[in-house]
């Protein structure tokens, strides 16, 4: 599977169903397989930060710098892990997780409100002042019930967002 030229045999399908906890079909894995050699132009088994800007929905995304961060040098199996949060299947914890490894940019399994500030930051460009950035983040924060000084954790994420109807999906056309 490390090598882009192969072809996936059943046990890879099933590993990577497996590894991305069944969020995609089988049939959908392979037309992943597919995008991801087209991707990986070097034929090494990895995506690069640049490969993965050659996708214009993904250069053009106002996190596509964070999300680099996530996505540079993954595997197959990572790749398919990844954009598994995307799926209309993920459970809503699977989806939780993923938005705070981005918000999570030193990895400490903390997210402070200067995190937040930058995501925001990233999301409004121009459009809006730093002010009225910390404004509503702080509102958002103290509707939350946490304060500018507080580190959210995964728990508090989950306790956050876990009533939310979050929408994260992406489609896999299936040749």
């Amino acid at each position: 599977m490390g090598n882009t030229s192969s072809m996936l045999t059943q046990y890879d399908i099933e590993e990577v169903q497996e590894h991305c906890n069944h969020t995609f079909s089988q049939q959908e894995i392979v037309s992943l397989y597919q995008r991801f050699c087209q991707l990986d132009r070097s034929g090494g088994g990895f995506i690069s930060a640049d490969e993965f800007l050659s996708v214009p929905e993904f250069a053009v995304n106002p996190l596509s710098q964070r999300l680099l961060k996530v996505v540079d040098g993954l595997n197959f199996k990572e790749f398919v892990k990844f954009l598994s949060a995307f799926s209309s299947r993920a459970s809503l914890q699977q989806k939780i997780e993923f938005i705070f490894k981005i918000y999570d940019s030193d990895h400490n399994g903390k997210v402070t409100f200067n995190d937040m500030l930058d995501v925001l930051r990233d999301l409004t460009g121009q459009f809006i002042s730093e002010q009225q950035r910390e404004q509503v983040l702080t509102h958002v924060l103290e509707e939350s019930g946490y304060t500018k000084d507080s580190s959210l954790t995964i728990s508090d994420f989950m306790k956050t967002l876990g009533n939310s109807a979050l929408k994260m999906e992406v489609e896999v056309p299936v040749d």
